[in-house]
């Protein structure tokens, strides 16, 4: 059974807002005492956290569907209904958060760190909420907002400071248990990495973590092997050290084709050009790999300027100088981006005054009102109440719609769509509404229009 993954899907599903509450208060001697309607409760958000005792997507991976719970409905004698719990996804540090078309959301790096994945509904305003000097008794309430749903795309990309990339039984697993206190398992057959390991290592001053990602094979970037599937951990590597074989008796290789077979994956994976090099030559305890690393030495060093390091992780020869080169590259690299970090500039762009927020838009012999202002009123509307039908009239005429699908050319019986397309009202289009005039020339909710219906 898989203990690591580093890519999942999660539906998340955030609560509606409860229902506003319709109510009059009544005592005795007080049979009418006013509208006492609470207010609904806000639906729970689902939430992507940082958490660094999370170290892969695997709970995700398991239960990937999270839905927050809803609002309770608000209540009379002024009671609102509670708020629904937020739902707390726990997610490792480096997790990119994607939509289905790939388009980066948030890259969640630094324990605490929040994404709002689904937002829950606000509540219903009450009727006590909504009365006022001209409605002093409302006989309706808002319904609750429903809450935004998102299928996202979670992928983990290891924060490693060095990436350790090479063939499979080159020794990588060593060379991390060696320079710190992680223990990955080690054995002489390939592909004993499954899962990438990290490690923390101090040098002098410098404290810098290194990743051991699975071995890399010819092929890699098209899938073979298990390159493919963990190359994005070696993406925010500042340094990337070539850990050869030098005692492999496979036909065939030597650590100059190595090096080229493992540096056409990377390039062909693309992103990594940029990233300094070292190669750690291994196995120098063996007489002959140690004969072989001192003739490829001045090669590499020549022809690409890469310092070489002969190393052996069994006799743990010719560790601290790799040790000291990795913190030089990983302490340089910080200096040059702490350089490069300009101070983040919030820009603000207000809508103009008159933006009213909405749009007409001619559909054929139809009109769609699209704003967000107008679908949410007609989300929060009960259509079974005349008086509440009549009420988001109002809202319509005093936002513009009514003025604003005349100058787009609509006419009496016109078909009007509000809201999304699936979840739209449809309904045709009589102006003869009263509800936006200044005094309005007849009782809220005694629209002609509602007799018909």
């Amino acid at each position: 059974m898989a203990t690591f993954v580093d890519r999942a899907i999660v539906h998340a599903t955030a609560g509606d807002g409860g229902h506003g509450c319709a109510s009059v208060h009544r005592e005795k001697f007080k049979p009418l005492g006013g509208p006492d309607g609470g207010n609904g409760g806000r639906g729970g958000d689902v939430i992507l956290i940082v958490d660094h005792g999370t170290s892969s997507l695997l709970e995700i991976h398991r239960s990937p569907h999270r839905k927050a719970g809803n609002g309770k409905p608000g209540q009379g004698s002024h009671r609102a209904g509670a708020d629904a719990d937020d739902i707390i996804v726990p997610v490792p540090e480096g997790t990119v958060v994607t939509d289905s078309n790939g388009k980066v959301l948030a890259d969640l790096v630094g324990h605490g760190t929040k994404f709002i994945a689904a937002y829950g509904g606000r509540g219903g305003l009450g009727n006590a909420a909504l009365a006022n000097k001209r409605r002093k008794a409302p006989g309706f309430a808002l319904l609750g907002e429903p809450g935004t749903s998102a299928d996202l795309v979670l992928e983990l990309k290891t924060l490693a400071d060095v990436g350790l990339v090479g063939f499979p039984s080159a020794g990588k697993s060593s060379l991390v248990s060696v320079l710190s206190e992680a223990k990955p398992k080690i054995a002489d057959y390939p592909f004993t990495t499954l899962v990438p390991h990290l490690g923390v290592v101090k040098a002098g001053e410098t404290i810098f973590t290194v990743a051991d990602v699975p071995g890399l094979i010819p092929g890699a970037s098209q899938g073979k092997g298990l390159g493919l599937e963990f190359l994005r951990h070696i993406e925010r590597c500042s340094a990337l050290v070539h850990v050869v074989d030098c005692a492999t008796l496979e036909p065939g290789r030597d650590p100059l084709s190595d090096i080229d077979a493992i540096e056409a994956e990377l390039a062909e994976y693309g992103g990594l050009a940029d990233r300094p090099r070292l190669v750690a030559l291994n196995k120098c305890d063996v007489p002959e790999a140690s004969e072989l690393a001192d003739m490829v030495s001045e090669q590499i060093t020549a022809e690409r300027g890469w310092p070489v390091f002969k190393i052996s992780t069994i006799a743990h020869t010719g560790l601290d100088p790799l040790r000291y080169a990795m913190a030089n590259v990983v302490a340089i690299t910080r200096d040059q981006q702490a350089a490069d970090e300009q101070p983040q500039v919030v820009v603000v762009r207000p809508k103009a005054v008159d933006d009213s927020g909405f749009e007409v838009r001619p559909e054929g012999d139809a009109f769609r009102v699209i704003g967000v202002r107008p679908a949410r009123w007609v989300r929060q509307t009960d259509f079974s109440n005349d008086e509440a039908v009549g009420y988001l009239a109002d809202r319509l005429a005093r936002l513009g719609v009514e003025d604003e699908l005349l100058k787009k050319g609509a006419t009496p019986g016109a078909t009007v769509i509000i809201g999304d397309e699936d979840n739209a009202v449809v309904f045709d289009w009589k102006p003869s509404i009263h509800a936006g005039e200044p005094h309005g020339s007849a009782p809220r909710g005694t629209d002609p229009r509602l007799e018909e219906w």
